[in-house]
């Protein structure tokens, strides 16, 4: 660690000498998602993005870089840090049932996705592999047809296990005939979730792979619960969301939220990581002037990173759903200046 001294000398001749130990932090990357998961280019063109989200199930056989995406290569190529996010969530394709295929001369048959998640009521259930499936080997075809396409993508990335765990486990989930409540699909989920980075990490894997598993951070108690030691020990990086939703929210209220939690109630390898807000944004229908908002979020970003507790590195705005951009045009220049300042430069 860089160490400075300093030495001082008065009139009468007398000295005195003191020592510091620092750190030099480097900027934090400034990100984007483009609804759909379109090709984002365009959009960041004369801008400092320099990180990216997407969002890919397990079940799609194109998983990287993605169907018709070759964009992502050359972003990806050129220097921009991507956030995969990899989830057990079935998407609707048409392959919901089993599927066989061979992956580097091995075949596999991974049953029909067998948990139902997001249990809203009043809402279609959306299907995902379940964690007893996942536990019980049933899905490692899965995670080999993506490690295989993962390698020939040329870089390495971060890779996010689920989007949202709250989001999935809120109202409970299903698997096979038998319902789970929240706490408990949490804990099935951590059990899930070290196998899957269990898995990859027992085998090659591009340089510069790194693991983090998904949270919206709406909820204290689960953001503890799926975070112990054991599974953070495993993972590189923290998660979480940061949406303001109300007039009333603020970028520094917003963006602490989940941070306070982890001050408070996480293991010291927890506080140890980094971490990625792999989506934020405003919703123009209750904060019209998305501009002025998103021009606080550099210091709001600065002065949490300045406080005790993990560092946030990657801010990736969500131009989508409840981030989406209104006037385009106005919001990606409020981008481009916020990321032009400290502490994105």
């Amino acid at each position: 660690m860089p160490r400075v001294t300093v030495t001082v000398r008065d009139n009468g001749g007398r000295t005195a000498t003191a020592t510091a130990d620092y750190t030099i932090a480097p900027p934090v990357l400034g990100g984007y998602y483009l609804s759909g998961g379109a090709d984002p280019t365009a959009d960041m063109a004369g801008g400092n993005f320099r990180s990216l989200t997407q969002y890919r199930s397990f079940a799609d056989g194109y998983t990287f870089p993605g169907y018709q995406r070759p964009w992502l290569i050359t972003l990806g190529r050129a220097g921009v840090r991507m956030n995969m996010v990899l989830e057990l969530k079935h998407y609707g394709a048409p392959n919901a049932g089993p599927q066989t295929f061979t992956v580097d001369g091995v075949t596999y048959t991974v049953p029909a996705p067998a948990m139902t998640i997001q249990q809203r009521p009043g809402t279609t259930w959306p299907r995902a592999y379940g964690y007893s499936q996942v536990l019980a080997g049933h899905c490692d075809g899965l995670f080999a047809r993506a490690l295989s396409q993962y390698r020939t993508l040329g870089f390495g990335v971060n890779i996010q296990l689920a989007s949202e765990l709250d989001t999935d486990h809120e109202f409970g989930t299903t698997e096979s005939g038998v319902t789970y409540p929240w706490a408990q699909s949490d804990a099935r989920a951590v059990q899930a979730m070290t196998y899957i980075v269990n898995w990859f990490k027992a085998r090659q894997l591009p340089a510069g792979t790194t693991f983090s598993v998904g949270v919206g951070g709406f909820d204290r108690a689960c953001f503890q619960r799926t975070h112990p030691e054991a599974l953070m020990a495993r993972l590189d990086f923290l998660q979480w969301n940061a949406y303001a939703t109300s007039p009333a929210h603020t970028a520094l209220a917003r963006f602490r939220r989940a941070k306070d939690w982890a001050v408070a109630d996480l293991g010291p390898v927890a506080l140890s990581r980094p971490v990625i807000i792999a989506e934020w944004g405003v919703r123009v229908a209750e904060v019209p002037d998305q501009a002025a908002w998103i021009a606080t979020v550099p210091a709001a970003v600065a002065q949490l990173n300045a406080e005790r507790g993990p560092r946030i590195a990657r801010t990736n705005y969500f131009n989508s759903g409840w981030g989406t951009l209104s006037p385009k045009s106005t919001g990606l220049a409020a981008l481009r200046a916020a990321y032009a300042t400290r502490p994105y430069v």
